[in-house]
C-alpha cells in the first residue's frame, strides 16, 4: 500500500511538472504574441529611454573609448554624478540569473514574462495549485500599469515590479517552515529586485513586506509559535543582507549622492510649510490620484483613460451635437485630478470581483494584511487629495519624502489585489463546499463589483460631473462672460461624450464580471471542475486585459532598431556647435524645455537636462536665477535684443554657456560673455549662511569677486592679490579628469566652471600633490593655487567604487552558488526518493 501511494505521488509530481512547464510556455507565448514586432528586430519608442540615451551619451562614449566608468558626466545640469544615469553593473554577477530567467527576451520585454513567472512562483509556494497560479500570474503580468510604464520607458521600474512577487514568495516560504529554500529564494529575488535600481519600487515592496511580517508575527503569538517566528526572521535578515550586498556600491553611492540632490535635506533653510526632509510637498504630490479615479482599478476609463485627444474616430463623439464634434475631438479624454497621465492602474474587473469575493470566503488570516496594504496604497495615492494622511507619512515615515509621484504607491495594490484574489480562489478550488455554504458572499461580491458597474453605466451623472476641477473653473468663467451660452452648450456636449466613454467601459467591466461569475458559480455547485474553471477564468482575464493594455502600448509604438539606437538627429544648429573643437563649454537650447529635456545632452554639454534627482544646489540656482535668465532671453523680440542681453546673464556666463540655440535651422548665437572654463578672482567675500551665498551671486560682480562660505575661511585666509596678471587654461578634458595649466606671480583663487559636490569624489592635485578643493558662488568648485606655473588636475574617483565592486562580485557569486547548491540538493533528494519507489 505504501509503495502504491508513493507511485501515485510520483505520477502526481510528473503531472505537476508538466503543468508547470505548460504554464511557463504559455507565459512566453503571451509575451511573444503581445510584443510580436520584436521578432522583426523592432523596439518600443519610449520617451524616457530617449531621454536616457541623451543624458548618458557622454558616459557611453567614455566607456567605449577607455573601457572604464567615468562615474561623472557634464552632459546635463552643468555636471552631476552618473549613479542615477548610467554605470556598469558588470561586477554584480546576479545579472546571469536574470539572463536565464528572461529566456532570450530582450529588455524591456522580459519584464512582462518575469512578472508572470514570479507571481506564478508566489502562488505555487502558497500552495494555490498550478491552474489557479497560472490565472493569477496572467492577471498580475497583464496589469495595465506594467504596459503604461514600458511604453513611457520606465524600464527599471517595470523590472523592479516584476521581482516583487518572488521576494514575497521566499519570505512566505521561509515562514511556512521551508526556511532554507525560502531564505535562498528571498535573497536571490531581492538581489535581482535591488539590482533593477528603482529604489522607490523597492521601498514600496518593503512597506508591503513589513505589513505582511507584522501579520505573521501576530499570528505566531496567537498560535504560540513566536520562537519559530523570531528564528525564521533572523534567517531572513541574513538573507536580506546577502540580497542587498551585490548592490552595495550603487546603494551607497545613491545614499551619499542623494544627500546632495533634491531628494536630500534642503541647503537653504526657509520657514516654508512646503518643505520636507526630502522633496517639496507640492512636488511629491503633484501626481496625486483623485479619490474618484480609484474606480479605474475596476473600470479602465473611469476618468477617461490617458491624457490625449478624444479624436475624430472615437465613436463616443456620436453623443455630441454635430456642431461641436470637431472641437470636442480636440479636447482631452482624461478628466481626472492629475496634471496628466499615460493611463490608469487597471488591475482588472474580474480580479476586483475575485478580490472582494476572497475577502469574504478566505479563512487565511493573511487577508487582513493584504487588505490593509491595499487600503494604505490607495489612501497614499490620493496625495494632496488626502493631505492630512499624506503629511503624516511625509513627516514621520523615514525615506518617504524622498520620492515623487505618490500615485505610484498603487503598485502595492497592483500586487496585493491579485494575490488576495487568487489565494481565495485556491481555497474555493480546494473546497467548493466552502463557497457553496457561503453563497451570500458570492452575491455580495457580485453586487459590490458588477452591481456598482451597472449603476455607473445606467446613471453615471449621479456619481460624476465629467469635468476636471481646472475645467470646471475655466468653463465657469467663460460661461459668465461673453458668448456664455455657447460655452455652456459646449461644456455639456463635452460631458456627454465623456459620459459615453465612461459608460462603455462600465458596461464592459460589468460584462466581464458577470462572465467570470459563471464558472465560479458552477464550480461551487459541483458542475465544473478546477482545470476548466480556471482556464475559463484565465482566458477571460486575457480577453479583458490585453485590449486595455493595447490602448497604451501596441504595435504603433514600435520603431526600427536603427531609430531606437539613434533617437536624435543633429540640426543645423547642432552641427554648427559640433564644429567648435574647444575642449569644454556648455550650450543653452531655447527650442527645448530646458530643464526637462535631455535631447540637447546627446550632442552637447547642456545647461539643462532631464533627471528627477538633480543636485540640490543646482536646482536652487535654477529657481533663483537660471529660470529667470532663460525666460528673459526667450522674451526677446529679435535676435539682436537677445544678443544684447547676454552680458547680463550672470549665471549662464558663469556656466561657460558659449552658444545659444534659438532656432534649430539657423546658426547658433555665440556668447562672448561666457567666463570660460575657469577664472581668477580679485577678491573673496566671506558669508555666514547658504542664503547669503546664493544671494551673493546677484549682489556681486562674480567675474572678479567670489562669494564663499565661512567654512572655507581657514583655506582662503586674507586673500588680497596685488597683481591682476595670471592665467588658467584647460588643457585636457575627460568628464572625470580635468587638466589645467596655471601661471601667476602670486597665489590666486581660481573659480572653476564646474559643479560642486561634497568632498567625497572630486579631488584636486597641483603638480601631483593633493590640495584643498573649495566652494565658491554657492555651486562652483574653487581652489587657491600658489604662485608659479603648475599643472592643476581634478579627478572624480569615489573611494567606495573599487570596494563596492569587490563586494558585489563576491556576494553575488556566493548567492548564485547557494542557489545552485539548493537546486542540486533538491534534485538529488528527488532522484533518491524516485529510486526508492522503483525498487
Amino acid at each position: 500500500m505504501k509503495k502504491l501511494n508513493e507511485n501515485m505521488e510520483t505520477k502526481s509530481n510528473y503531472r505537476r511538472i508538466i503543468g508547470m512547464a505548460v504554464a511557463i510556455i504559455a507565459f512566453a507565448v503571451i509575451t511573444l504574441v503581445y510584443f510580436s514586432p520584436m521578432l522583426e528586430g523592432k523596439r518600443i519608442k519610449q520617451h524616457d529611454i530617449e531621454m536616457y540615451k541623451g543624458m548618458s551619451k557622454e558616459v557611453y562614449d567614455y566607456r567605449e573609448a577607455y573601457h572604464d566608468e567615468p562615474l561623472w558626466t557634464n552632459s546635463m545640469f552643468g555636471g552631476m554624478p552618473a549613479w542615477n544615469i548610467s554605470f556598469s553593473k558588470d561586477s554584480n554577477k546576479i545579472t546571469w540569473i536574470q539572463k536565464v530567467l528572461s529566456v532570450g527576451f530582450p529588455e524591456p520585454f522580459f519584464a512582462v514574462f518575469i512578472s508572470m513567472l514570479g507571481f506564478f512562483l508566489l502562488l505555487l509556494t502558497y500552495e494555490a495549485g498550478i491552474w489557479v497560479s497560472f490565472a493569477g500570474a496572467v492577471a498580475f503580468g497583464l496589469s495595465s500599469y506594467m504596459f503604461i510604464i514600458l511604453g513611457a520607458g520606465h524600464v527599471t521600474k517595470a523590472i523592479a515590479i516584476s521581482y516583487m512577487a518572488p521576494v514575497v514568495a521566499g519570505i512566505l516560504l521561509a515562514y511556512k517552515g521551508k526556511r532554507l529554500w525560502g531564505c535562498v529564494l528571498a535573497a536571490v529575488a531581492l538581489a535581482l529586485e535591488v539590482r533593477a535600481d528603482h529604489v522607490q519600487i523597492t521601498y514600496y515592496l518593503a512597506m508591503t513586506v513589513a505589513i505582511l511580517i507584522i501579520a505573521i508575527a501576530i499570528k505566531s503569538i496567537i498560535e504560540k509559535h513566536f520562537g519559530d517566528f523570531i528564528k525564521t526572521s533572523l534567517f531572513l535578515v541574513v538573507a536580506a543582507v546577502f540580497g542587498i550586498l551585490p548592490s552595495t556600491m550603487q546603494l551607497y553611492a545613491n545614499y551619499e549622492y542623494g544627500k546632495e540632490t533634491t531628494r536630500g535635506a534642503p541647503v537653504i533653510n526657509k520657514s516654508d510649510d512646503n518643505r520636507t526632509q526630502g522633496l517639496d510637498r507640492d512636488y511629491i504630490t503633484q501626481w496625486s490620484y483623485g479619490k474618484g479615479e480609484t474606480w479605474s482599478l475596476m473600470i479602465p476609463n473611469a476618468k477617461g483613460g490617458a491624457s490625449a485627444y478624444i479624436g475624430r474616430t472615437n465613436s463616443a463623439l456620436e453623443a455630441a451635437s454635430p456642431r461641436f464634434r470637431n472641437d470636442i475631438a480636440n479636447q482631452n479624454a482624461y478628466w481626472g485630478d492629475q496634471p496628466g497621465t499615460s493611463g490608469p492602474v487597471y488591475v482588472g474587473a474580474i480580479v476586483m470581483f475575485l478580490f472582494i469575493l476572497s475577502l469574504f470566503v478566505s479563512s487565511d488570516k493573511l487577508k487582513w494584511a493584504l487588505l490593509a496594504a491595499t487600503v494604505l496604497s490607495i489612501l497614499l495615492s490620493w496625495g494632496k487629495n488626502f493631505m492630512g494622511f499624506t503629511n503624516f507619512f511625509l513627516d514621520y515615515l523615514p525615506g518617504y519624502s524622498k520620492f515623487r509621484a505618490v500615485s505610484m504607491t498603487l503598485v502595492i495594490a497592483q500586487f496585493t489585489i491579485p494575490f488576495m484574489a487568487f489565494i481565495g480562489m485556491a481555497e474555493i478550488v480546494k473546497n467548493p463546499e466552502r463557497l457553496k455554504n457561503k453563497m451570500w458572499s458570492f452575491w455580495v461580491a457580485l453586487g459590490l463589483t458588477a452591481g456598482i458597474c451597472l449603476l455607473f453605466a445606467i446613471a453615471p451623472r449621479l456619481f460624476f460631473n465629467f469635468m476636471s476641477q481646472y475645467e470646471t473653473e475655466q468653463f465657469a468663467a467663460l460661461i459668465n462672460g461673453e458668448n456664455g451660452s455657447v460655452y455652456k452648450d459646449f461644456s455639456e456636449q463635452l460631458q456627454n461624450v465623456r459620459v459615453a466613454i465612461f459608460r462603455k467601459d462600465a458596461w464592459r467591466s460589468f460584462a466581464f464580471i458577470m462572465l467570470s461569475a459563471v464558472p465560479i458559480f458552477l464550480l461551487a455547485k459541483g458542475k465544473l471542475k478546477e482545470v476548466p474553471a480556471m482556464l475559463i477564468i484565465a482566458v477571460l482575464i486575457l480577453v479583458d486585459m490585453i485590449p486595455v493594455d493595447k490602448r497604451y502600448l501596441n504595435n504603433d509604438n514600435f520603431i526600427s532598431k536603427r531609430q531606437f539606437d539613434k533617437p536624435f538627429t543633429p540640426t543645423v544648429a547642432d552641427n554648427a556647435v559640433l564644429e567648435d573643437k574647444s575642449l569644454d563649454f556648455r550650450v543653452l537650447n531655447l527650442t527645448k524645455d530646458v530643464f526637462n529635456d535631455a535631447s540637447t545632452s546627446y550632442f552637447h554639454k547642456s545647461v539643462g537636462g532631464y533627471n528627477g534627482a538633480k543636485l540640490r544646489r543646482y536646482q536652487d540656482v535654477i529657481n533663483e536665477y537660471l529660470s529667470g535668465e532663460v525666460n528673459n532671453l526667450r522674451s526677446s523680440k529679435s535676435g539682436g535684443e537677445m544678443f544684447g542681453k547676454l552680458g547680463s546673464m550672470k549665471v549662464l556666463n558663469m556656466l561657460n554657456t558659449k552658444y545659444l540655440i534659438y532656432n534649430p535651422d539657423a546658426q547658433p548665437m555665440p556668447n562672448a560673455n561666457a567666463y570660460g572654463n575657469a577664472w581668477i578672482v580679485d577678491e573673496v567675500r566671506l558669508v555666514n549662511t547658504p542664503e547669503d551665498e546664493i544671494d551673493g551671486i546677484g549682489l556681486e560682480d562674480t567675474r572678479r569677486v567670489a562669494v564663499m562660505s565661512n567654512e572655507f575661511a581657514d583655506e582662503v585666509g586674507d586673500y588680497h592679490p596685488t597683481q591682476a596678471e595670471g592665467t588658467i587654461t584647460m588643457t585636457d578634458y575627460k568628464p572625470n579628469h580635468l587638466t589645467y595649466s596655471f601661471s601667476a606671480n602670486e597665489d590666486k583663487l581660481v573659480v572653476f566652471s564646474e559643479i560642486w559636490t561634497a568632498k567625497k569624489g572630486w579631488q584636486l592635485f597641483i603638480d601631483g600633490k593633493e590640495s584643498s578643493l573649495l566652494r565658491a558662488d554657492y555651486m562652483f568648485r574653487a581652489a587657491l593655487i600658489p604662485a608659479g606655473t603648475h599643472e592643476v588636475v581634478m579627478t572624480y574617483n569615489p573611494p567606495f567604487w573599487p570596494i563596492g565592486n569587490t563586494i558585489a562580485t563576491v556576494s553575488s557569486l556566493l548567492l548564485i552558488a547557494a542557489l545552485l547548491a539548493m537546486i542540486v540538493y533538491t534534485v538529488v533528494k528527488w532522484r533518491k526518493k524516485r529510486k526508492t519507489v522503483t525498487e
